[in-house]
């Protein structure tokens, strides 16, 4: 018989977790039982995102300002967390920024807030949860980072593409220490999803996105989610220091043509 999580005895905590990918993974977590904190810069956001996570999905979810820059806060949300639950057992470090600046045009503070955001936010909280974990004895950290920097490129994401790429440099290190305390740190590669970051890019970027996945969609937050979920289950137990890509098939072709069926003979 398969054993199943039994999320209403877990803790959950989701950086970024107001809107998008974030609030995708916050939700599912809900809808299973979990107790979940979600954070985002802006307090008064976090806690009206925690709020209406918790109407629409009957679920336990509060909300917390926290800036993953500030070593201090994410302590903060770290202790906040096994305050309100009683311990944490899985951290999803999703918070994350992605302006679009060409490298003639990009200042050291441009790559400076990319990096401290994406990459160093991420370590800041796996760091800053660890203690709880230990003191649970089991734990499960999922990094969000992307197909963009570890897997292909973009003009004009640059030091984004750099931030996601050295998240799995942590990743892999993190994984080897953590593993005798019972903890797995893996991370979500995901490709393109449909949030506000997205429809902001405009029609024209979405349609052009679309024509470049095998599965003829963009991503909905929710097909992240449940491969954040099973990263984070009792059943992904034997799974460290991996990545798991969720992009309807985008990295896999080396060409529009290589999977044009226009191309292929007819019939069976």
């Amino acid at each position: 018989m398969t054993h199943h999580t039994p999320w209403q005895d877990r803790s959950v905590v989701v950086t970024g977790g107001t809107r998008g990918i974030g609030r995708g993974i916050a939700e599912l977590f809900a809808r299973r039982g979990a107790a979940v904190l979600v954070t985002g810069r802006d307090d008064a956001v976090a806690r009206e995102a925690a709020d209406g996570l918790a109407r629409s999905t009957g679920g336990r979810v509060t909300g917390m300002g926290v800036d993953v820059r500030d070593a201090a806060a994410v302590e903060a949300m770290a202790a906040e967390a096994e305050r309100r639950h009683g311990h944490v057992d899985v951290l999803c470090a999703n918070a994350g920024v992605f302006p679009e600046k060409p490298l003639r045009e990009m200042t050291a503070a441009d790559i400076d807030e990319v990096l401290a955001v994406n990459l160093r936010g991420s370590i800041l909280a796996v760091r800053a949860c660890l203690p709880a974990m230990e003191r649970a004895g089991r734990g499960r950290v999922v990094l969000t980072s992307s197909i963009t920097g570890p897997t292909t490129g973009y003009a004009g994401w640059s030091h984004y593409g750099a931030s996601k790429a050295g998240q799995l440099g942590f990743l892999r290190g993190a994984a080897l220490e953590l593993a005798p305390l019972g903890i797995t740190v893996n991370a979500v590669l995901p490709g393109n999803v449909r949030t506000e970051s997205l429809a902001a890019l405009g029609e024209e970027y979405v349609r052009a996105m679309t024509a470049s996945i095998p599965l003829g969609r963009i991503g909905e937050p929710a097909d992240v989610a449940h491969a954040v979920a099973f990263l984070a289950s009792d059943e992904a137990a034997f799974i460290t220091g991996q990545t798991l890509t969720v992009d309807g098939g985008q990295t896999v072709p080396e060409s529009l043509d290589a999977f044009s069926t226009a191309s292929l003979p007819a019939g069976g």
